[in-house]
């Protein structure tokens, strides 16, 4: 009887702690199997902060689950029972993983940021927890050493490669007590990039340019100013302007401000972000991120941390990278020190009795450009209706791949700003979901970036369709003005558009492959190639219209758009390949440095490729996000190297007389976006193009050559 009533307990408490599992699933959002909501979006008024450690701490218990199955599977290593189940793992993961860091770039707040502390060294301990698994590399490298065995396609067999190189580079051939110090460079590699971004994003917020006279607003165009009235308005400022280091208050402010001492003030509090000896400084970090990748590359026997990074990229080697960088730097350079030199001599004409300063350049390359091309920044924006330009993006893909998008109102949104697209196919059929957020706040890193929180893939025998986002810091509207854009912004919104099609027009089985898992420097080509029909006359007659008449852009001012298209391209370049050139400086180091003074070290790099005082790094070091931040670190080149393949393929375009050709636009989709990364870059493009590409295109585009 005792025995009855001990069973009967048991089974009592067994159940009751299913129960209470089986409860705080249900009383997760995160966790549940599938979100009841359309399309499968997630759920985000019912996502509470308090979810996310949680969902985190479930979901990797779940995808440890996942491992140990594929390692204690008693059969013989397959592909479909290895490489196939290690896809398909760790769904749940991703799927809160997504969700969290998506927000925590584009609506952060302290409490998101301190879940993030705990959850980095979470995620990196589960990493290192895969890619170290002894049974489960072994499992991996049975299938690899015997894949002739299998008869894999093209796809299976990147996926097969991917997998394998991931396990070596993430340090599976180590010994024990090298895993043990790998995973604690890891870890804290994971805490220091993290504390980077926090403290940048920190400094972004921390800067106001407050002006009470109105004297100092002399020059700034009527929609800038009203801008910063409603900023000072937001913030609690009464009968003020306040200016912020946001790029649409910033580049105007330095564009078109009269005052020489405000315009250096705002230049150097943007540059010298993480540079300010405070709470925010970046410098120790850098220190500590660049001594640990040099330990981990040697560790996996590479040289330098560049070496380790670009072995997987189309790049392959340093000494490639730099080539290319100096086959632009020499004539870009030249044209910059010309464009400085024009410069200087209006400043003189104007008698300025000053030399020409970084902080100078916008405001007086702003005067040429008006003064060569009769050409007015400020003068473009009535025809660039944020929402025309959208129109005109949506235009462009339709006429190229068939496909629509389709505004929805009643899908959950993080953020009232954002807004929601359904994207059907030519014959009707559901592509997926995209997300666009696309003004600053406060809660949002700077920039502008693609990213998904659902990728296409056909996992576990499902066709997941993807959700992607667009997050950008453009002009907001001001007044009873609606948002308009700078030419740079339009472009930039396009560029950002080609990397949500590459995640939307994906048709890859495997997760790993799928949309934008590409090489870094092979990423940015269909972002890049977007940008180039912006500015082409027979799109912009569509969707450039005046916002209050709604008249086309001028015939006029079109041909001004094509004749000052090679203007500033030196300031542009140079700025652009001099952050390239220290990143790669950064990442090149092959020793650890016990001493490292970050300043001094941007001065020899600045010093060593001829940079000229009055152009500086597009971003110093303290603020460089993408290398120190992002997953850019010896990948920053990639925008170059891709705008050799992107000016190569858009002439594939041109060479027909037709720019929206259906031809070549159908191969670009069925050979490069459709394709992620089921085959090696070159490859792919290849079978789109028909040659390698050249930077004869490139050099011709920037106007450095005939």
């Amino acid at each position: 009887m005792k025995k009855l009533i001990l069973y009967s307990v048991l089974v009592l408490t067994f159940f009751s702690a299913c129960n209470q599992k089986e409860k705080t699933m249900n009383d997760n959002p995160l966790l549940v199997d599938k979100f009841d909501t359309p399309f499968e979006v997630p759920p985000f008024s019912k996502i509470m902060n308090k979810h996310y450690l949680p969902a985190f701490k479930d979901a990797v218990k779940v995808q440890k689950e996942e491992i140990d199955a594929i390692v204690n599977n008693s059969e013989e290593p397959t592909f479909e029972n290895t490489l196939v189940a290690l896809d398909n793992s760790g769904e749940l993961l991703t799927r809160v993983s997504n969700i969290f860091f998506n927000l925590k770039s584009a609506d952060t707040n302290d409490s998101i940021n301190q879940i993030a502390k705990e959850v980095s060294p979470l995620l990196s301990q589960h990493r290192d927890d895969i890619a170290l698994n002894e049974g489960l590399f072994k499992r991996v490298k049975a299938v690899y050493d015997t894949q002739a065995d299998f008869n894999l396609n093209t796809e299976q067999k990147m996926l097969l490669k991917k997998v394998y190189e991931n396990f070596v580079r993430g340090g599976a051939n180590l010994s024990g007590t090298q895993k043990e110090r790998f995973r604690e460079i890891n870890k804290k590699l994971s805490m220091l990039t993290l504390k980077f971004g926090e403290n940048l994003l920190n400094e972004n917020n921390a800067f106001e340019l407050i002006i009470d006279n109105e004297a100092d607003l002399a020059g700034l165009p009527d929609a800038v100013i009203s801008g910063a009235k409603e900023t000072a308005e937001a913030k609690g400022y009464k009968d003020k302007w306040v200016f912020t280091l946001q790029k649409p208050s910033l580049i105007p402010f330095l564009t078109y401000s009269e005052k020489r001492p405000l315009r250096e003030q705002i230049y150097k509090a943007y540059i010298n972000r993480g540079d300010n000896n405070n709470e925010n400084d970046n410098k120790d970090i850098i220190k500590q991120i660049v001594n640990l990748r040099i330990e981990k590359a040697h560790m996996l026997g590479f040289k330098t941390h560049a070496d380790f990074i670009l072995d997987k990229n189309m790049a392959k080697t340093p000494e490639n990278v730099f080539a290319l960088m100096n086959k632009v730097w020499e004539p870009a350079l030249k044209t910059a020190k010309q464009e400085a030199a024009d410069i200087q001599t209006m400043i003189n004409k104007e008698d300025g009795n000053f030399t020409l300063e970084p902080w100078d350049w916008w405001y007086y390359s702003e005067k040429i450009r008006k003064e060569r091309y009769d050409l007015d920044e400020e003068a473009l924006r009535p025809y660039f209706k944020l929402e025309n330009v959208r129109k005109g993006m949506f235009l462009l893909a339709n006429k190229l791949y068939g496909i629509t998008f389709t505004p929805l109102k009643d899908v959950p949104v993080y953020h009232k700003d954002a807004l929601v697209f359904e994207v059907k196919d030519a014959n009707g059929s559901h592509i997926g979901i995209y997300y666009a957020d696309y003004f600053p706040r406060e809660s949002k890193r700077g920039g502008a970036w693609m990213t998904s929180f659902t990728k296409q893939s056909h996992i576990n025998e499902k066709d997941v369709k993807p959700i992607v986002m667009n997050v950008t810091n453009f002009s907001k509207p001001t007044g009873d003005k609606p948002a308009l854009l700078s030419f740079e912004e339009v472009e930039t919104m396009f560029h950002e558009f080609g990397h949500a099609l590459h995640g939307l027009l994906s048709e890859c089985t495997y997760n790993t492959l799928s949309g934008t898992s590409v090489a870094r420097d092979f990423v940015e080509l269909p972002s890049q190639v977007m940008e180039n029909w912006a500015s082409e006359p027979e799109l912009l007659k569509l969707y450039a219209k005046h916002y209050e008449t709604g008249d086309v852009i001028p015939a006029a001012l079109i041909e001004k758009i094509k004749n000052s298209r090679h203007f500033n391209q030196g300031f542009i370049t140079v700025e652009y390949t001099a952050a390239a050139f220290l990143d790669m400086y950064w990442h090149t180091i092959s020793e650890k440095q016990d001493s490292l003074d970050v300043d001094k070290f941007e001065n020899e790099v600045a010093k060593k490729i001829g940079l000229i005082p009055e152009i500086e790094f597009r971003y110093r070091s303290t603020n460089f996000a993408h290398i120190f931040s992002g997953g850019y670190s010896s990948g920053y080149y990639g925008y170059q190297w891709a705008a050799v393949l992107d000016a190569d393929a858009f002439a594939a375009y041109k060479e027909t007389g037709d720019i929206f050709n259906k031809d070549v636009a159908t191969s670009f989709r069925n050979n490069i976006l459709s394709k992620g990364g089921t085959d090696e870059p070159m490859n792919l493009y290849i079978k789109f193009r028909g040659k390698k590409p050249t930077p004869d295109a490139l050099l011709k585009r920037l106007g450095f050559s005939e």
